[in-house]
């Protein structure tokens, strides 16, 4: 059984450790499929058996078991992560951020009924998939796996054209079929889910960048109520400087 894991902040402390998922191809496109909204494609496209990803949709939508958490250290201390929550109406996806010295969350997105986003820009969803920080082994310390893990709350009008072309290689590294790998990655990087592409600023009040969507948590900066030095710290973290 996997180990119990127990973030305070958190409203569903019957939370599990979910990275061992992270070595399964057919996790990788349960996850960006649902979060595009798209889970009954055919998994075969992408060179998934299709009993092996209707077995991984059913295990990460089990109500009766406690929900997997996957994590992502970064620097700083800082731990972004994507727990699953499965109720007997609904199935969400919550993406936050998380400090054993802050009393809160810092929330990214959810994927879900009544979801919400972006929670990261380009800039920093790639400077948290390559953070040379204290990478807790229990979390995913591999760059592809990390990046994946996030990209659902990727929303940024600045995102760079060679973004589609390192989601493509990170989805092969995954175990994804290269052929269908570059189309997967064109509809996760250009579907933001918004009416208008966001765009990331730093206003007066925190050096923490904020989100021109309507729809994001981080139209007020990430955490708010944190000390103004761990608000530094964090700017920072997602900024990829130490």
């Amino acid at each position: 059984m996997t180990a119990a894991v127990h973030i305070p902040e958190y409203e569903d402390e019957e939370l599990r450790a979910g990275e061992e998922l992270a070595r399964e191809p057919a996790f990788w496109l349960a996850h960006l499929l649902l979060t595009l909204g798209h889970g009954d494609e055919e998994p075969e496209a992408y060179g998934i058996a299709e009993e092996a990803y209707d077995a991984m949709l059913e295990r990460l939508g089990d109500a009766e078991a406690p929900g997997p958490v996957l994590r992502v250290p970064f620097s700083r201390g800082h731990t972004a992560c994507v727990a699953y929550q499965n109720f007997e109406d609904e199935s969400v996806i919550d993406f936050f951020v998380h400090h054993p010295d802050w009393g809160r969350l810092g929330f990214l997105g959810q994927h879900g009924p009544h979801g919400s986003g972006p929670g990261l820009s380009w800039r920093e969803l790639t400077a948290l998939a390559r953070s040379a920080g204290e990478h807790d082994p229990a979390g995913l310390c591999d760059e592809a796996r990390r990046l994946l893990l996030l990209l659902p709350v990727l929303g940024d009008a600045d995102t760079p054209p060679e973004a589609q072309r390192a989601v493509a290689e990170a989805l092969v590294a995954v175990g994804l079929r290269a052929e269908t790998a570059r189309e997967l990655a064109a509809r996760l990087v250009d579907e933001p889910g918004l009416a208008h592409q966001p765009r990331w600023s730093v206003t007066t009040g925190s050096p923490i960048p904020v989100c021109s969507s309507d729809y994001s948590p981080r139209q007020i900066p990430l955490a708010l109520g944190i000390t103004e030095e761990q608000a530094h710290v964090l700017a920072e973290a997602l900024a990829g400087s130490h």
